[in-house]
């Protein structure tokens, strides 16, 4: 943890102004999301609880990085965000506040686990991938529709293939997820589960997963 928080003071003398600390605390936040994660303290089961632990730890954070009277940040999930042709749910909207200046900061949020909730095998792994590289393009969208300024993927899983895969046979590798990845600057198509897809990511994308416990977790930000 100590050495968290100076990672968190090393980044913002470097970057004083709030909406860069606001970026670095996000990253911050999803460190110790996955490592509370890996060793057990928090449990997630599917996307849902992933949201809701990982905004209390946004909501934990967040207010160490206010240092003047006219500086406040608000988290809301399922914030209603337009993608420049109709309105979608974001995941998690942080919105930064300096004095009249507001800069706000999009995340979609992604989460496989090899069990589903119930208990059963998951599937539809092909559509996981696919649906990564969709969350990316949305926040584009937002960014570009003026609905936020900054986007931010968070994908979690305890499933190797996504990160680590032996062989890359099928449709699904169009949306490669393995460690190293590059992605985006770049339309996908390749249809998934028989349903057509048009994603163009105008952005470059880097898949560095990072390993805690049996899980695997990665952070997505444009080049």
């Amino acid at each position: 943890m100590q050495k968290m928080v100076k990672r968190m003071e090393n980044k913002t003398n470097k970057t004083k102004d709030i909406n860069s600390r606001a970026i670095a605390a996000i990253k911050i936040a999803w460190d110790i999301f996955s490592k509370k994660v890996g060793g057990g303290i928090i449990q997630v089961n599917k996307e849902a609880s992933m949201q809701l632990h990982f905004a209390y730890v946004l909501q934990q954070i967040m207010p160490l990085i206010y240092f003047k009277n006219d500086e406040r940040i608000d988290i809301e999930l399922e914030t209603s965000i337009s993608d420049g042709q109709r309105n979608r749910e974001a995941d998690i909207i942080v919105t930064v506040h300096k004095g009249d200046a507001v800069f706000k900061i999009a995340m979609e949020l992604k989460c496989y686990r090899k069990l589903s909730s119930s208990g059963g095998n998951r599937g539809a792994t092909d559509i996981f991938m696919k649906d990564i590289y969709q969350d990316l393009h949305l926040l584009e969208r937002y960014c570009e529709s003026g609905g936020a300024d900054y986007g931010i993927g968070l994908v979690m899983t305890d499933h190797k293939y996504f990160i680590h895969a032996e062989k890359k046979e099928g449709k699904c590798w169009a949306y490669d997820t393995t460690h190293g990845t590059v992605a985006g600057n770049a339309r996908y198509t390749t249809p998934i589960g028989g349903k057509p897809v048009d994603i163009h990511l105008k952005n470059e994308y880097y898949f560095n997963w990072s390993s805690e416990g049996d899980y695997f977790f990665a952070l997505l930000e444009k080049m």
